[in-house]
């Protein structure tokens, strides 16, 4: 299993639709970074988020999730609170090769500020908007910023393909668009 670099990356996006909308080169000027990576992809976290409240009492079960559970915000700043959580999206929207297995990894910035990024791996043949969590796990409230930089994503090419993908499966959250709350 081989990581795989800028020109691959850059390439499957270009010719292939792997990431749309795909941003070249890194942007760093006054935001936090986004955009291709020598062995990576960092991606931006949109508008749309999903943020933890308790104010209606509701339990967090993954077999019966209640979507009480948040408020929504559509904003350009999201400001979570102490010891909670809330959900997003990327903006860009992923197409994972047959032969690719996706890791996600939390931004340096957020995570020296006490915010850790959480995505599970992307699958081979999976594709939709990633849904991102973040943790805030300090005591005061926290800022994110949207259509900034949230996550980086290493792309690991498998030395061979894989028999059932992701896609074959017909996965629970393929194609997923928008924040996607938990489904059994």
């Amino acid at each position: 299993m081989s990581v795989m670099p800028d020109s691959w990356i850059r390439k499957m996006a270009l010719e292939n639709g792997m990431i749309e909308p795909f941003t070249e080169k890194l942007q760093r000027e006054g935001v936090i970074s986004y955009g291709l990576s020598s062995y990576g992809y960092d991606a931006r976290v949109s508008r749309e988020f999903k943020i933890f409240t308790n104010v209606d009492s509701a339990i967090v079960d993954p077999k019966f999730f209640s979507p009480q559970s948040f408020v929504d915000r559509d904003t350009d700043v999201c400001v979570i609170p102490p010891n909670s959580f809330a959900l997003a999206r990327t903006v860009e929207y992923f197409r994972i090769p047959r032969d690719v297995l996706v890791i996600c990894l939390g931004k340096s910035t957020y995570a020296r500020c006490g915010i850790i990024v959480n995505v599970t791996p992307l699958e081979p043949e999976w594709e939709g908007h990633v849904t991102l969590e973040f943790s805030n796990t300090t005591p005061l409230p926290a800022r994110i910023y949207a259509n900034e930089g949230a996550c980086q994503f290493i792309f690991l090419k498998g030395d061979s393909v894989c028999d059932v993908s992701y896609g074959d499966r017909a996965g629970k959250y393929q194609g997923q668009t928008g924040v996607t709350l938990p489904k059994l």
